[in-house]
């Protein structure tokens, strides 16, 4: 079953462009196609409607480690949006390379790849485990833009 197929079988609408806070322009854009490869730039999480999706905060403080993880798969969400915009339809993507998971750490919050795994877990749902499995580093960073508490990067191959 292809990425679309299984998208549309557990009912999952992607979120339209991000809708960024007032006053912000990003001077790069969110996929970059270059030969059979798709550089994807940092996402966060977006609500249905685009904008930014709470809760917002550092993980470990304002923000628990079970609203993280769903942050992040609302940021795999976001980003499949993002590809399905560039190449017209996700099943041109042919492998998940790498994922570069950001974590909006608390100081002494530790459990960065549990956070990630929201991101990891959609990506292999979606894609199955051939052409979703994917490298990934976890890491926690002192902030993160808008206060978002997980942001994550990617590169896709894509049949062109």
């Amino acid at each position: 079953m292809g990425a679309e197929a299984r998208l549309a079988e557990l009912g999952v609408i992607l979120p339209p462009a991000a809708r960024l806070p007032a006053g912000v322009m990003l001077p790069f854009t969110t996929v970059r196609v270059v030969g059979e490869r798709a550089i994807v730039s940092g996402h966060g999480p977006q609500a249905q409607d685009g904008t930014l999706a709470g809760p917002l905060g550092k993980v470990g403080r304002e923000v628990s480690p079970v609203e993280a993880h769903h942050a992040a798969r609302l940021v795999a969400l976001s980003m499949l949006g993002s590809l399905r915009r560039e190449l017209g339809d996700l099943d041109r993507i042919t492998a998940w390379v790498r994922v570069h998971g950001m974590v909006n750490a608390a100081p002494g919050f530790t459990e960065l790849p549990q956070v990630i795994n929201g991101f990891s877990a959609t990506i292999l749902d979606v894609f199955g485990p051939v052409i979703g499995q994917h490298a990934r580093s976890a890491v926690g960073l002192a902030e993160l833009p808008w206060n978002i508490p997980v942001e994550v990067e990617a590169e896709v191959l894509i049949r062109v």
